[in-house]
């Protein structure tokens, strides 16, 4: 137990080393040898040296072999990218998201994928006494809950089969699918309809709502949803509701493509 307990905390002050390395470099310091990083952090000359080849290796950082000076990596150009991206989604969806909780005062979340996760990157929370909650940050399985199956309905054959193979399915409510059979049915007809309903699959007592939206080269970005206690699921018109939704994920997608 003890040993696990040292490989966690090594573990961890070693990724915290890294992040202090990285945070080294500033629009004033955007080159830095091994003795100013070693000034900058603290960290000795001997574990910096592991860690600075090791982020050179994963491409975080590169080194110029003729002065000796480290700078950060092209794949911080992919990272900022991707946060320009997801910086975009959301600068377009907010509009949206707010007039459909003007509308129904529900809970409305934005997800994406990341990691083969289904994770909330924004959410306007129900001003009800009585709400499903999510947050920002909030990751699950992509087969339980509306926003993780329609964002896994548009998966191909074979990354849909992978996926299925490397996640067993379990049980998280007693309304989870946990048959692949019948979520690959259940998945083709979300395809099929444009929208995924969940009665409690991820969270007892809860009903959603989510529709799919599209990048401009129409592949499945992000999923656009609304949360609902099932005790106040009655107080809608479920069909109005699904065409709501699908219109603000098809203006989100239309926009996106400007």
């Amino acid at each position: 137990m003890n040993n696990q307990n040292s490989e966690k905390n090594y573990s961890m002050q070693t990724v915290h080393r890294a992040i202090q390395i990285l945070r080294s470099f500033t629009r004033d310091n955007k080159q830095l040898t091994l003795t100013e990083i070693h000034h900058l952090t603290g960290i000795s000359k001997s574990s910096l040296q592991r860690l600075l080849w090791t982020l050179t290796m994963e491409g975080l950082l590169q080194k110029n072999e003729h002065n000796k000076r480290y700078q950060l990596g092209l794949d911080f150009i992919f990272f900022a990218e991707l946060v320009e991206k997801n910086s975009s989604l959301l600068s377009i969806a907010q509009p949206v998201i707010e007039k459909i909780f003007t509308e129904t005062t529900e809970s409305i979340s934005l997800s994406v994928i990341e990691n083969n996760q289904r994770k909330c990157i924004h959410n306007i929370e129900s001003k009800h006494e009585l709400s499903a909650l999510t947050f920002v940050g909030q990751e699950s399985p992509l087969y339980a809950g509306a926003s993780a199956k329609i964002l896994l309905a548009y998966f191909k054959q074979k990354e849909l089969e992978k996926y299925l193979n490397d996640f067993p399915l379990e049980m998280i409510t007693e309304g989870t699918i946990a048959s692949k059979q019948a979520l690959i049915e259940e998945l083709e007809r979300t395809k099929k309809n444009g929208y995924a309903i969940s009665y409690g699959e991820r969270v007892k007592g809860a009903f959603s709502i989510s529709t799919p939206i599209f990048d401009p080269f129409t592949k499945i970005f992000a999923a656009l949803t609304i949360i609902i206690p099932l005790v106040r699921k009655d107080d809608y018109d479920v069909d109005l509701l699904i065409n709501k939704m699908i219109e603000g994920a098809r203006e989100i997608t239309m926009k996106l493509r400007l």
